[in-house]
């Protein structure tokens, strides 16, 4: 650990906070269909396709329809994903002649996509062609972007709303979102991308002749929008096989520092949002402290077991720390700090190989995506996770007090309270149900790449990042089979969508309360005290939940390898 990475980390933090206040002003005004600066050049387009599509933009919704006009959204996206994949042997943009994707794939990349999980059983420049990456995978990654920052904006408009029974209009949000904050802010990043010297072209490959005379084919494409949106939209799937790690993706320091910076920004923006809709944008910033106590301890860790190394590179006299699997570009700092963004934004995006961290380091990531991916989150998808939890510290305060527990003067009763739970636990439902078949079934024992408890952690991170929707692989586990194609595909969608559908019930329920004024007893929600609170709560179902696992996994290779085992 040196003084320069500690740096780096610091520098990284004072940015997201100080682009927190000015984005967050932003995307209020806009969600509330507020003049921009944008709105001269793209209001006539807004309203053009609210007038194509038949949808009236002052017409809200009710909660409920909200969710099922989102639902049949994502049955047209699976539909054009899987299609293009099926058909891609025969559609144009296709230069390597790349052949139709495997129906088990096909399916499980569609529901992968649709989700924002964006895991991938494939390597992208050997298996999909320019147009399968541009009509299937990019399009779909500025709208499953903009669905999870629609719906926190709703579940914030069930706070922020007293009395009423709708939440918004999930056609207009979505609208918006892209229009006015996804779009603008991508092509900027996208021509930022390409002056670092990433490829955007429908050229086909290149052939290149090595010093030693051999020919080598170059894979190229159009890269810079796809990154510029799997990035900003905490996405994940790369171009390339090698992701994040590729010098294509990623290649300079700056734009590895840049990428690092959009994954958090828009997350960390939206709690200002909440802050600015219930009327105290304190209550945004306490949100935002508990984020990043988490975070902060995260990076804390897994910066120092990766610089530390381990007890058997000591005895080797390796001293330097642990550089197996990182790109020597980045080194191990930028690794570190990428690891834990992305698995705590539920990007998916890596760097680095997480398979090749040493056991505590590699567990950090684990705990960030078995939490729900709540520290920032994926844009949306964090905050009302959160929210979920700032719902149950709060009913735990009411408890302790001995009344109605209350949050932004609305009675948090029961109903919110069953829903948030519901929301919470059918997550490790996936992670933990599923981990335990692929580690006793025949095929996917077969697929892993190591024995013992780091096989082990190999199989809870695939099941953990899929339902966590994040996408990140830790490497090491064959998952194009169609066991782990369709189990894991089941995860997403289940992970995505059966947390979705309580949150929105909360909204409604939320929205339909009278607000009530704060009095001597009501908690207080912007101090140090509600910030431990919710993270102690956040802990403490984490540990119940998933402690046992990682024992079997992480913690127990750690404990072998200071025994002088390795696995």
């Amino acid at each position: 650990m040196t003084v320069i990475g500690w740096f780096q980390i610091i520098l990284f933090c004072a940015i997201i906070i100080a682009l927190t206040r000015p984005l967050g002003w932003y995307m209020t005004r806009v969600f509330n269909g507020e003049r921009t600066f944008l709105s001269p050049v793209l209001r006539p387009i807004e309203a053009g396709i609210y007038w194509l599509s038949g949808v009236d933009e002052k017409r809200e919704q009710h909660w409920l329809t909200y969710t099922v006009a989102m639902l049949l959204f994502h049955v047209g996206g699976f539909l054009v994903i899987y299609g293009v994949m099926r058909l891609q042997a025969i559609l144009p943009f296709n230069p390597a002649g790349q052949s139709a994707a495997a129906e088990d794939l096909s399916f499980n990349t569609a529901i992968s996509f649709i989700t924002n999980t964006n895991w991938q059983n494939y390597g992208g420049e050997s298996t999909l062609s320019y147009l399968v990456q541009m009509l299937g995978l990019t399009h779909q990654n500025f709208l499953s972007a903009a669905t999870g920052i629609a719906l926190a904006v709703a579940l914030i408009r069930g706070f922020s709303r007293a009395s009423m029974r709708t939440v918004g209009n999930f056609w207009v949000d979505v609208t918006r979102c892209t229009l006015y904050v996804l779009l603008p802010i991508c092509v900027v990043y996208c021509l930022f991308l390409v002056s670092q010297g990433m490829p955007q072209t429908l050229g086909g490959y290149v052939e290149a002749t090595t010093l030693e005379g051999a020919k080598q084919t170059i894979a190229v494409g159009p890269v810079a929008s796809q990154v510029a949106i799997k990035m900003l939209g905490t996405n994940g799937g790369g171009f390339f096989n090698a992701n994040a790690a590729h010098p294509f993706e990623n290649p300079t320091a700056l734009s590895n520092f840049v990428q690092m910076l959009s994954i958090f920004t828009l997350g960390a923006a939206l709690t200002n949002v909440f802050g600015r809709m219930v009327g105290n944008q304190r209550q945004g910033w306490a949100i935002l402290s508990v984020m990043g106590v988490l975070f902060v301890a995260g990076v804390a860790v897994t910066y120092w077991a990766e610089a530390s190394g381990t007890s058997t590179m000591h005895t080797l006299g390796l001293t330097g720390g642990n550089m197996e699997g990182k790109e020597v570009r980045f080194g191990i700092v930028a690794s570190s700090l990428f690891a834990v963004i992305t698995t705590a934004a539920s990007c998916g995006a890596v760097n680095a190989m997480h398979d090749s961290f040493t056991a505590l380091g590699g567990m950090i990531p684990l705990i960030n995506m078995q939490l729900g991916e709540i520290i920032i989150g994926g844009v949306g998808a964090g905050l009302y996770g959160m929210l979920l939890f700032v719902v149950l510290a709060i009913f735990v305060a009411g408890l302790m007090v001995g009344r109605t527990p209350e949050y932004v003067g609305k009675k948090i009763e029961a109903r919110e309270v069953k829903m948030a739970m519901l929301a919470i636990l059918v997550l490790p439902l996936m992670y933990l149900g599923w981990t335990a078949v692929g580690v006793v079934y025949p095929t996917a024992v077969a697929s892993m790449a190591n024995a013992g408890p780091h096989g082990f952690s190999e199989v809870l991170y695939a099941f953990t990042s899929q339902t966590a929707n994040n996408g990140s692989a830790f490497a090491g586990l064959t998952g194009n089979i169609p066991f782990y194609n369709l189990t894991g595909a089941s995860a997403m969608f289940v992970g995505r969508f059966f947390m979705i559908i309580p949150a929105m019930a909360i909204a409604g329920s939320l929205a339909a309360k009278k607000s009530i004024p704060p009095s001597a007893g009501t908690f207080p929600t912007t101090g140090g005290l509600f910030v431990g609170l919710v993270v102690g709560v956040i802990l403490i179902i984490g540990g119940l939940t998933f402690f046992p696992a990682l024992a079997l996994g992480p913690i127990v290779e750690h404990l072998a390898m200071n025994a002088g085992q390795i696995f």
